[in-house]
């Protein structure tokens, strides 16, 4: 099965694409994967009682997260994995130095080209 992306800004208006805060992003998609079942931290041992489950909570609060602790006990490892709540793709103006959303530039650059 092939989804075809809009590649235009018009089409991207019509399929109702929504832009959403990476934190609600990351909410929503931390929810349809426990409801699947699926590990979260695949590989990382030891934190199932203590370190995930305030990790669970901090993304469904929408919090800030800071990760301390001593070398070698996996901080980087899980802030990496967490990028794969993220959805893997995001509608961008092309060519724009801060990959600007399409519906709310930022840059001149980006509402200059969209005002085209």
């Amino acid at each position: 099965m092939t989804t075809s992306r809009p590649d235009t800004l018009g089409k991207l208006r019509e399929s109702g694409y929504r832009s959403i805060p990476v934190k609600q992003e990351l909410r929503r998609n931390l929810i349809a994967r426990l409801r699947s079942g699926e590990p979260l931290f695949p590989g990382i041992l030891g934190y199932e009682e203590t370190v995930i489950p305030q990790i669970v909570n901090a993304i469904l609060s929408q919090h800030d997260m800071l990760f301390l602790g001593l070398r070698g006990q996996g901080k980087t490892r899980m802030l990496r994995m967490l990028t794969s709540l993220l959805d893997d793709a995001l509608p961008i103006v092309a060519g724009s130095e801060t990959n600007d959303d399409p519906l709310a530039p930022l840059s001149k650059y980006a509402r200059d080209r969209i005002a085209r």
